[in-house]
């Protein structure tokens, strides 16, 4: 279950986005990424715009932080949150993943979870 990856500059998030839903909402995992159900179409960088603002309000973190840095075409998205470098990193980071992992859980326990196993792992 490791749809995240801490690295130098923040913490990159692998995420299955599912445009044109009903509402916004993390509905569970997809193979190795977040599945979040965004109400934008895929039209016009709208449904990145709307990830984004999501992520940002789901994290508590500025849009500023979070950036796509691939994927920006496709439903398998690449997010990279950025955080501040020196003394406050690691707390910064175990704060994120906890968040994200927060996520997760309350996707699960709302019944709203979709599981997809990778055609890799059978």
């Amino acid at each position: 279950m490791h749809f995240f990856q801490e690295t130098p500059q923040g913490i990159v998030i692998n995420i299955y986005v599912q445009p044109r839903s009903s509402r916004n909402r993390v509905v569970g995992l997809h193979g190795d990424a977040l599945k979040i159900a965004i109400q934008a179409p895929p039209v016009d960088d709208a449904a990145n715009r709307m990830c984004i603002e999501f992520l940002s309000k789901c994290l508590n973190l500025p849009r500023s932080a979070i950036e796509m840095i691939g994927g920006h075409t496709s439903r398998m998205k690449r997010i990279l949150l950025r955080l501040a470098p020196g003394s406050t990193f690691p707390e910064q980071a175990e704060s994120c993943k906890k968040a994200l992992l927060s996520l997760l859980d309350n996707s699960f326990s709302q019944g709203s979870v979709t599981r997809k196993k990778n055609s890799l792992t059978s």
